[in-house]
């Protein structure tokens, strides 16, 4: 049966398939929350937003819970059929109105300068295309509308860069529905036209050895007012 987005009604259209990875993905992720302490590092991520904000890739909508009541509306933007059935019920729960629907990074299905900020978490490692996913979240911000991000990418020394390097040319994204380690998000956001603000380099888990996806980032990015 088609999914419909909790608010709008639409039928939606699968821009990703990883059934088996999603149905993984929102185990270990519900996990997390706790035991790598994501649950505090979405309220970082998210605290003091208001106004329209738009959420690309929001999975299984965990970040939905953490949204202040400044918020007006979230739109969240989720490719995968699995995922964004949990997020729509996410949704249900959450105490400010998000509407789920499909669409890819690539080509959001919204319209241009319609929203105050957007929030990217854990979804730039899995773009097909990372510059045009970027330009598409430039069109759809209002300018000076806020980016915030929480990211993992590149990191470590020389023996993890090209530990990252081989697991991304080789087994990694078909593993992880299509995640990449090596990629660099603050190099990419600078590179889209983005205004970077302050950002913080953390490891998650914070305690235990460093993994290929240990090396994350959470900062503020901006559109620029005259672009």
């Amino acid at each position: 049966m088609p999914l419909r987005s909790a608010r709008s009604g639409k039928v939606s259209r699968d821009a990703v398939h990883h059934p088996l990875f999603a149905r993984y993905y929102a185990r270990i992720s519900v996990a997390a929350e706790t035991r790598m302490g994501m649950g505090r590092v979405r309220e970082r991520l998210l605290g003091g937003l208001s106004g329209r904000v738009i959420e690309i890739g929001a999975g299984n909508g965990l970040n939905f819970a953490h949204y202040p009541g400044t918020v007006s509306e979230v739109v969240a933007i989720e490719p995968e059929r699995r995922l964004r059935q949990l997020a729509v019920e996410a949704a249900l729960r959450a105490e400010v109105p998000v509407d789920v629907v499909p669409g890819a990074a690539e080509a959001l299905p919204v319209k241009s300068e319609g929203f105050d900020a957007a929030v990217v978490s854990l979804v730039l490692c899995s773009v097909r295309d990372v510059p045009r996913a970027l330009g598409e979240l430039r069109r759809v911000l209002r300018p000076g509308g806020e980016v915030r991000f929480f990211e993992h990418g590149r990191g470590g020394g020389r023996v993890m860069t090209f530990s990252q390097r081989a697991l991304d040319r080789t087994v990694w994204p078909l593993l992880a529905g299509g995640c990449h380690v090596a990629r660099e998000p603050v190099r990419a956001l600078r590179e889209a036209g983005f205004e970077l603000g302050p950002y913080r380099q953390l490891l998650m888990p914070e305690q235990g050895p460093a993994l290929p996806t240990s090396y994350c980032v959470l900062g503020r990015a901006w559109r620029p007012i005259s672009s």
